[in-house]
């Protein structure tokens, strides 16, 4: 690996004992003005060329990060995007996450909202950041050509310096900000003026990531670590159920612990403050018995596996009409009326948590009037945060100074649902009563109790084949939990019902399948559903391609030979495809094992993934021994990182696909810690062999794809070493028995 120099990160715990210096400056103006960009942060250093770039006498060079860091990669990327067409010299790049000001640092591909998610984060501000340093380069050059008096086509750029070839000259970028004039337009960068991806020096090369050096020597701030002289503590006890709220309390045990100092009540629960963490914990403990609470809320009653057959009971139902038509391409329907061959099968997928490493929590100063706050916290999401913060306490939301940290694992947790543990902490600083720091810790009960949950779905899938075997339709009805209605009511409605968080991945558009049909059948149980990495696409791809290698076995084809002849009209896609396949050397007999594929395109990312297991037929354990996949991902931005996410990701999925389980009785959760919801252990984690695939495509999303490829290629192995088909995920080792029979 072609290791570069690192540069520094604006995280310091230094900023974070002043207020997170360098995080939470203002910008004066927006997008359509080019400079005079204020800044009330001492380490953003130098002169600002835009409200993307300062660049100090020093030659230090601050680029702004407009995507938080919870393990992805983004605090270097975005940076060292921008940085490849300035033309920066890495080691003097200092990436400094960006405020929340969402007119100028949103996501072109997230409707413009700062927020990380949907592995949209490069692709989204790929071409907007390269535009953003040839800016300033061109900035750069203008200013030194009227200082030596020489035209602006004589310069060229090295990494950090302006060059006149003919004259010798060699000036560096902190020298010319002693003389620079900043125009007040950004001059025009034509697309072809970018560089071509066979110029580039720093994407495509493998840096050390920024924040790398500082969770190895243990002085990275997550939120979880953030100290406030004054700081007291919170803890809350939150309805069993969805939609409760507190109905008769009796707070005398709480407020016996020694060490409390209220206990509050609130809409949705009640609060202790404390002067220790543990004493929160112990007084919240100690309220439970003392609580009664309003059966509010549809969720009162539920029961997941009941839910499940009454979903599947409605998906096999064609007398049952489907809410939204997802996904149309010719006419299934006929096609199945006039196949040679029909293949039916039920498919079922359960709740599963997003147990993210770090449980949420915050921390929140609220003013002694009321109309101003400070928080802490880790959110994919700053802007929602903040303005859920301003909410809280009926002011403007430039009334909250946001401090955003690390993440220690956000998987869509911390996206859209800020709120929750925001407001925790902002409504337990005002109920303080005075203007002391207050931080509200979940305990990871609380965490898994009170999750946001990948949704239950039900699925009844058909397949129609001609006399040839060829596969002529392919008709898909699920019935699932909503999603979207929750996260986004707005987006939803402007959606008219579509909720593309519970549908997304059902439309098999890159295969060769010319009648296609996928219907939406949504259910409110009241249960609280949230994205999860990989959304929808965990679920419809699991069911898909494990159903393709259904149909596969029924014409007696090869199932990687047979998705090679779906992808006839994607040709990267076959190469991705046959890759894998050489890597996991696809077609050597095995002994006791098996090997199974599947392939899925997930927001333009090209995926294949090849498992191998083996089964403990007295157990019913499903043993993983290697797991093999490649991606093409257009310009692979920091292939080594794209090799981690993919690793990463391949264990979550493997989680989700063999353990993960949450279960509602009552409308309550089931499961309370990692020893009952199980994630994998060290010791079951397999080989795992990646290859990025690079190419001069456009680049598309890492972060979430590779979830999705694990649960189907581990089924289609299993059914390949067994000849029976498991259809319920997760396969856990009971439902693994009871399918052996």
């Amino acid at each position: 690996m072609n290791q570069m120099a690192c540069p520094k990160t604006g995280f310091s715990r230094r900023g974070f004992m002043i207020g997170i210096a360098g995080l939470t400056f203002a910008v004066a103006v927006g997008r359509e003005r080019f400079g005079h960009a204020a800044t009330e942060a001492p380490d953003i250093a130098g002169t600002p060329f835009n409200p993307w770039v300062s660049i100090a006498p020093s030659g230090e060079i601050s680029i702004m990060a407009p995507a938080t860091e919870m393990g992805q990669g983004s605090l270097t990327s975005l940076p060292l995007i921008l940085a490849e067409e300035l033309d920066a010299d890495w080691s003097k790049v200092v990436a400094v996450p960006a405020p929340p000001i969402g007119k100028i640092y949103g996501n072109p591909s997230m409707f413009g909202a700062m927020l990380t998610a949907h592995s949209l984060s490069v692709q989204g501000y790929f071409t907007p950041l390269r535009t953003f340093g040839a800016q300033v380069r061109a900035v750069l050059l203008d200013n030194v050509a009227k200082h030596w008096n020489v035209p602006s086509a004589e310069l060229s750029t090295e990494p950090s310096v302006v060059v006149h070839a003919k004259s010798g000259r060699r000036i560096g970028y902190g020298e010319i900000v002693a003389f620079a004039e900043i125009p007040a337009v950004a001059p025009a960068i034509k697309p072809e003026a970018l560089k071509k991806p066979s110029d580039f020096r720093l994407i495509g090369h493998d840096v050390m990531r920024v924040e790398l050096p500082t969770k190895v020597n243990g002085s990275a701030i997550y939120a979880i670590d953030v100290q406030v002289p004054g700081m007291i503590y919170g803890a809350i006890l939150r309805s069993p159920v969805q939609g409760g709220a507190p109905d008769n309390i009796d707070d005398a045990a709480a407020k016996a612990v020694a060490g409390v100092i209220d206990v509050v009540r609130l809409p949705y629960g009640v609060g202790v403050l404390a002067k220790t963490p543990w004493a929160a914990f112990n007084a919240k403990s100690a309220l439970e018995s003392g609580v009664t609470w309003q059966r509010s809320g549809k969720a009162w009653g539920f029961d997941s596996d009941e839910g499940l057959d009454a979903f599947a009971a409605d998906a096999r139902d064609l007398n049952m009409p489907t809410t939204v038509d997802w996904y149309k391409q010719g006419d299934a329907e006929a096609a199945l009326a006039q196949a040679a061959t029909k293949m039916e099968a039920e498919y079922r997928c359960h709740y599963a948590y997003h147990a993210q490493m770090e449980p949420l929590n915050a921390v929140a100063s609220v003013s002694a009037a009321g109309d101003a706050a400070e928080v802490w916290c880790g959110t994919q999401y700053p802007t929602a945060a903040q303005a859920a913060s301003a909410r809280a306490l009926d002011i403007p939301a430039e009334r909250i100074k946001l401090n955003y940290t690390l993440l220690g694992g956000g998987f869509g947790r911390r996206g859209d649902y800020a709120e929750e543990f925001v407001v925790d902490a902002v409504l337990m600083a005002k109920c303080a009563q005075r203007p002391v720091p207050v931080k509200v810790m979940w305990t990871r009960e609380d965490d898994v109790h009170n999750g946001h949950f990948r949704p239950i779905t039900a699925h009844y899938l058909r397949a129609g084949l001609d006399a040839s075997g060829k596969l002529i339709a392919y008709d898909q009805r699920l019935v699932g939990d909503r999603v979207l209605p929750a996260e986004n009511p707005q987006f939803f409605r402007d959606s008219h019902d579509r909720d593309y968080q519970l549908m997304g991945g059902v439309q098999l558009t890159y295969y060769d399948i010319p009648n296609q049909y996928a219907g939406q059948i949504p259910r409110d149980t009241g249960v609280r559903t949230a994205p999860l990495r990989g959304i929808g696409d965990i679920a419809n791809k699991f069911v898909a391609e494990s159903f393709l290698d259904e149909v596969a076995h029924k014409r007696s084809v090869d199932p990687m030979q047979f998705r090679l002849e779906l992808l006839k009209n994607t040709p990267r896609g076959q190469k991705v495809l046959q890759r894998v396949g050489e890597m996991a050397d696809w077609g050597r007999k095995r002994d006791n094992t098996a090997l199974g594929c599947a392939f899925i395109v997930y927001n333009d990312t090209l995926i294949s993934g090849v498992a191998e297991v083996s089964i403990d037929h007295s157990t019913g354990q499903i043993r993983v021994q290697n797991f093999w996949c490649v991606v093409d991902c257009g310009i692979a931005v920091q292939p080594d990182n794209i090799v981690a996410q993919f690793e990463g990701g391949i264990v979550y999925g493997l989680g989700l696909a063999l353990t993960e389980e949450i279960s509602i009785r009552d409308g309550a959760v089931q499961q309370n810690n990692f020893y009952d919801y199980r994630v994998m252990r060290m010791y079951e984690v397999p080989d795992i062999h990646v290859e990025v695939i690079p190419t001069d495509n456009h680049p598309t999303g890492v972060g979430q794809m590779p979830v999705p490829i694990v649960a189907p290629a581990v089924n289609n192995a299993v059914a390949r070493l067994t000849g029976v088909r498991l259809r319920e995920s997760p396969m856990t080792q009971e439902r693994v028995k009871k399918a052996l029979g």
